[in-house]
């Protein structure tokens, strides 16, 4: 093929383009739209793209893009493939007088690489492969995919193509391993036939169909393992499951699960409250159990139990480092010169009664583990004649010797009188305190 055999579009070409866009666009607009049609070129059958366009109520079209079927580069003009956010192929019209300016792309006839430029367009003549008899009972019409030059090429290299078209298998007529097979092993093709139903009926992965065939299991059982083994592969949070079985026994596990009717979530929370309860799971009774409802609601029950006495061990020796800064800081508090007092937090206990009285988050928000940490120290301001009623809580660091936070009700901000003595009373006094602890 060379740019001197490129011929004007044939008018009976130009007529049925035209007629079919009209038929898909009744309302002309501004966007690019691809059709295409058949031809021969010295014996070689070539598809040409055209583009067409509507500007200014005028209709517009022109040869885009020319592929040949023995060739894996074609002849583009005016046309350029821009990968970039998915914006497909753009058109230059600076000859038909739509541009004041060229495109850099806009330089005549040049070759590219086919698979680049080929834009998709709907083939008016398709029939024209008839007229080929190399192709005549290729069974192309059966084809339901856009790129007709794919499927023509790989007839000419697996023949067998057209037996698959034609018994229904266009699900994976295409592969190239399916072919390949189909070409050199007579029971595998009588396989095939036999399994017809099956395969017609839903995809089927092509590593699933060659294994059932080789292995004489059940379709169904063969890819339920591939599309069990496909969602452990992609779902980060089965990565145990991955590490416990191996090879065969994870098809094992994948039966299993399906016997028990259960999913490889659920088996990896009753995994999880194994290992952390120190069973052997290489034991055959604790990897597959024979009731694993049961069994299942029995570990998760002991885990539970055994996380909750971890919890109160650790509860009971945060209380134990609460008390132990909070008497540390007692020297802090106030109850002098003033219509108020300040008061340090005893306990995690007296942070949650102190946020749920007033509705903010002290009681919440590690507040307590900071304590501990003696990043910061809570207090609780109180009213002299009302001690024991929540007024305003303040947080301070004994780092910096700054109040870092100080809130009343839903953390809205304390009355005048509240912040003079927290600021001006309060605060001297606790730093002085600082000081002497210090020392």
């Amino acid at each position: 093929m060379k740019e001197t055999d490129i011929r004007p579009i044939p008018k009976n070409i130009l007529k049925r383009i035209r007629k079919l866009d009209g038929k898909y666009y009744p309302s002309p607009d501004g966007h690019v739209r691809c059709y295409a049609y058949l031809t021969t070129w010295k014996n070689e059958l070539v598809k040409v793209t055209i583009a067409v366009k509507h500007r200014y109520k005028k209709w517009y079209c022109k040869q885009v893009a020319i592929h040949g079927l023995d060739s894996d580069k074609c002849f583009v003009k005016d046309m350029e493939y821009c990968y970039c956010a998915g914006m497909g192929f753009r058109f230059g019209w600076y000859e038909e007088g739509l541009q004041k300016y060229k495109q850099w792309y806009e330089r005549g006839w040049c070759w590219a690489y086919d698979k680049y430029y080929d834009p998709f367009a709907e083939i008016v003549n398709p029939h024209f492969i008839d007229r080929l008899p190399e192709f005549r009972y290729s069974a192309y019409k059966m084809y339901q995919g856009c790129n007709i030059f794919k499927y023509l090429r790989l007839y000419r290299q697996y023949p067998q193509l057209e037996m698959l078209m034609k018994l229904g298998f266009s699900r994976i007529a295409l592969s190239k391993t399916i072919l390949k097979r189909c070409g050199t092993d007579k029971a595998f093709c009588k396989w095939l036939i036999a399994n017809k139903a099956a395969l017609r009926d839903r995809h089927y992965y092509i590593d699933v169909i060659v294994r059932a065939y080789k292995t004489k299991k059940p379709l169904e059982q063969l890819q339920h393992y591939k599309e069990a083994k496909l969602r452990l592969i992609h779902d980060s949070a089965l990565e145990p499951l991955k590490e416990l079985f191996k090879g065969k026994e994870l098809e094992r596990l994948f039966d299993y699960v399906a016997e028990k009717r259960t999913n490889p979530h659920t088996y990896l929370d009753y995994l999880k409250a194994c290992q952390n309860l120190g069973l052997d799971m290489s034991e055959e009774k604790n990897r597959f159990p024979h009731d694993f409802k049961r069994w299942h609601d029995i570990r998760i029950d002991q885990y539970a139990a055994k996380k909750a006495m971890e919890d109160a061990e650790k509860r009971k020796e945060l209380y134990a480092q609460f008390a132990a800064v909070a008497e540390k800081y007692l020297s802090l508090q106030h109850a002098k010169r003033s219509a108020f007092i300040c008061v340090i937090a005893k306990s995690p206990a007296d942070l949650i009664r102190e946020g749920e009285a007033l509705h903010h988050c002290v009681g919440r928000m590690n507040y307590d583990q900071r304590f501990v940490r003696e990043e910061s120290l809570i207090f609780f301001v109180r009213a002299k004649e009302s001690p024991d009623i929540p007024l305003v809580t303040l947080e301070y660091s004994p780092r910096s010797h700054k109040v870092l936070q100080c809130y009343g009700e839903h953390d809205h901000k304390p009355s005048e009188d509240v912040l003079h003595y927290v600021n001006k009373i309060w605060l001297p006094y606790a730093n002085r305190q600082i000081r002497q602890i210090a020392a």
